[in-house]
């Protein structure tokens, strides 16, 4: 982690330096508006599709609004097409213990019952993500990046947490790259660390590409 230093203080983190790269910064930006305003353009047709059956296979909004954190630790609303049911909130509170202990640590279930019967194939899919290009051209979040976290999450970044907001969240990223459900969030971390130390846009048109491939077989998802 060579652009990145850090001291340790009675037992707090303080961040010392953080190595910019702005013509990096510039062309990833252009990069992001273009390829975000293309991509809606063209897959709208594909947008109302989903709207419709989102709305056909249970009740409620077809989109769902989720407050993450941002970069610079700035609150953003992230949006996604809503795999869950109406009641997930209640749901949620009537879990299983073994499932309440598995939510816990890991922040998602590997069978929810939250999820509805389209909720399933658009998270295997990943077409739930695709109101994310909205938040990529409004420039809350990236093409590639860490996947934004929610705040209760921040703690299992542990000493790496500040680390995370020095970049904006992305679309997709090193952990959906290699994997993603199939791993562990200590390696998720990892690969997010591992990430914002050595992005470049060569590294990002890699990540995109491994992440299609990845999306395609359905490696790793949930």
């Amino acid at each position: 982690m060579e652009d990145y230093k850090i001291q340790t203080k009675n037992e707090h983190v303080l961040i010392l330096e953080t190595n910019t790269k702005p013509v990096y910064e510039i062309l990833k930006r252009c990069f992001d508006v273009v390829s975000s305003l293309l991509a809606i353009i063209v897959l709208l047709p594909l947008f109302i599709i989903i709207i419709i059956l989102v709305k056909l296979d249970s009740e409620g909004s077809a989109f769902f609004v989720h407050k993450r954190l941002g970069k610079d630790r700035k609150f953003i609303k992230v949006y996604k097409f809503r795999t869950m049911k109406k009641n997930a909130e209640e749901l949620l509170e009537n879990l299983a213990p073994e499932q309440k202990a598995e939510f816990e640590k890991n922040f998602k279930l590997e069978n929810d019952p939250r999820v509805t019967k389209l909720g399933h194939f658009l998270r295997r899919s990943s077409l739930d993500e695709l109101p994310q290009l909205l938040n990529i051209l409004k420039g809350d979040m990236s093409v590639v990046g860490p996947r934004p976290i929610v705040e209760k999450e921040v703690k299992l970044y542990g000493v790496y947490a500040e680390k995370l907001f020095t970049v904006k969240p992305g679309l997709t990223g090193n952990w959906q790259a290699n994997g993603r459900s199939d791993t562990t969030y200590e390696e998720r971390v990892q690969l997010d660390m591992d990430y914002i130390d050595n992005r470049s846009f060569l590294l990002d048109i890699k990540i995109i590409f491994k992440t299609v491939i990845s999306v395609l077989k359905w490696e790793g998802a949930r």
